[in-house]
């Protein structure tokens, strides 16, 4: 089976090579010359556009882009998907949009015979290197069962939470999840810096207690040494809870922690931090109470 696979970023590239490991055939495109080079030279077909990997697909093209807008360009665009993909072939969108922009694209494509499903992920890079990351599904069961084996060659979970746009409304909640206790954390160790506790002394003491959660786990060991190299970049965070605010507004649900998260992340982008992992939100904390947390 010869998959289509359109964008090839810091999480489709690592994605896409772990299904070339499993014995999927690829063809791959990315606007991105370097990132398109390397997964042909790991084993994909060069694909010209997403028109032209939609022809070449056999079935199933999955697509790992930015936001909304860019999967409305590559599904419905000129040469996009939509040009190319003959009536029946599933678009696997994994990209973190907007549920009513999912729904969107779904009803243009499927006015040309064309079905999808949402399915965006989390774990960041660390997980798409090494295949572990948590999917969540938008869509009909017949086409999450036809794609599930796949999914599961880049994720440890493949979870069908609903119809099309819940996998992103999923992922707007684990979004919401992840910022929040990222921002516990932060706070948390800035105030025990602040009292002359040893932050990695508080860290080692709750990590197994109620307290405990794989953010902790993650983030802690590169906040106490001061790395914020991304695994998720603030500014991918920033456009996670934007579109969180907007579904919750169009709802009528008043989410106000993560307004106030969000504005923490907005003013490290400001300080020109956007690029930084998203557990540099203490950053914000360090700044304001006037000390740098760091294992002693």
């Amino acid at each position: 089976m010869k998959i289509g696979f359109v964008g090839l970023g810091i999480m489709g590239k690592p994605m896409s090579k772990n299904l070339l490991k499993a014995g999927y055939k690829i063809v791959a495109y990315d606007v991105v010359t370097a990132a398109l080079d390397e997964v042909v030279a790991a084993g994909a077909e060069k694909g010209a556009s997403p028109k032209d990997v939609a022809a070449r697909a056999e079935g199933v093209v999955v697509t790992m882009l930015p936001n909304s807008p860019h999967v409305k360009t590559v599904c419905l665009g000129k040469d996009g998907i939509i040009e190319g993909a003959k009536p029946g072939t599933l678009i696997v969108d994994m990209s973190s949009i907007a549920p009513l922009a999912s729904q969107e694209v779904a009803k243009a494509l499927k006015e040309k015979g064309i079905e999808m499903i949402d399915a965006p992920v989390s774990g960041g890079e660390p997980k798409a290197i090494d295949g572990s990351l948590a999917i969540m599904v938008g869509g009909k069961e017949e086409h999450f069962n036809k794609v599930k084996d796949m999914l599961l060659k880049m994720g440890s979970s493949a979870v069908l939470c609903g119809d099309i746009g819940a996998g992103n409304v999923t992922k707007l909640a684990n979004q919401i999840c992840v910022a929040l206790n990222i921002a516990g954390m932060s706070e948390a160790y800035v105030l025990a810096t602040k009292a002359g506790v040893d932050p990695q002394k508080v860290f080692d003491a709750i990590k197994g207690g109620l307290a405990g959660s794989t953010v902790l786990n993650a983030k802690s060991p590169m906040v106490l040494e001061g790395n914020y190299k991304p695994g998720f970049r603030i500014e991918l965070h920033i456009k996670d809870l934007q579109n969180a605010l907007d579904t919750a507004h169009e709802l009528g649900v008043p989410i106000p922690l993560t307004a106030g998260v969000m504005e923490m992340f907005q003013a490290l982008r400001v300080d020109g931090k956007a690029k930084d992992d998203h557990g540099g939100l203490i950053q914000f904390y360090e700044k304001a109470a006037g000390v740098k947390v760091r294992k002693k």
